[in-house]
């Protein structure tokens, strides 16, 4: 788990929910983020859609909040998430939605990417993402990165134009930046993964029987 604590063990971090400036490029043309005055708050949050899976009347909703550059957030994904929509969010007992949280540009960036495609296929990036992150998110080239994650937008089925001009959207960046901070502010979000459960936050990585055994919980 990821929290204020270890965060700045993570290259290009800062404390997570701290007010964060916006700078729109760096010298490759893409966006970066360095601790700052809190501008990012002034952009239009409200201009990012919501992912989410399921049935919006589900009894239980559950709201995923996790960083791309998290190795637990990954663990999750690769190891209870498949597992957990067949059995609580295809079944009609969980509405979820996946929330990004961003403790550095390398997050950001996958961020932009994964909502660069039709919303449709954005479940099916986090995974690629999530299933290559140990060899993307540790390269200490921020170019190589870009170009790392260039390519699993190419395995989703897009082009190298639309890609780049996505990863260089210096607008959405912002927006995705200040939207982060009003949910971080909002439900208090100090660590991911982080589950929010019917109103009610609970941290860690979890296994299939301990998320399931509190959806149960708010389901009664």
């Amino acid at each position: 788990m990821i929290n204020r604590r270890n965060l700045m063990m993570i290259g290009g971090g800062a404390a997570l929910g701290a007010a964060w400036a916006f700078w729109p490029s760096g010298r490759d043309g893409l966006p970066l983020l360095p601790g700052g005055d809190g501008s990012a708050r002034a952009q239009d949050a409200g201009s990012i859609a919501e992912m989410t899976l399921g049935d919006p009347d589900a009894p239980v909703k559950v709201v995923e909040y996790a960083s791309f550059t998290c190795p637990h957030c990954a663990n999750f994904h690769l190891d209870t998430f498949k597992a957990f929509r067949e059995e609580y969010i295809d079944t009609g007992r969980v509405h979820f939605t996946y929330r990004e949280v961003y403790f550095d540009r390398y997050g950001l960036w996958a961020s932009m990417i994964a909502r660069c495609a039709d919303p449709m296929r954005y479940f099916g990036i986090v995974e690629l993402l999530y299933d290559s992150q140990s060899e993307w998110s540790r390269q200490e080239d921020p170019a190589a990165v870009a170009e790392s994650l260039k390519r699993i937008g190419a395995q989703a089925g897009m082009d190298r134009e639309t890609l780049d001009a996505c990863l260089q959207d210096g607008e959405k960046a912002q927006s995705l930046v200040a939207w982060y901070e009003q949910n971080a502010a909002s439900d208090g979000v100090r660590s991911t993964p982080s589950f929010l459960i019917n109103g009610e936050m609970h941290a860690g990585n979890m296994s299939l029987s301990q998320l399931g055994r509190l959806v149960d919980e708010a389901a009664s």
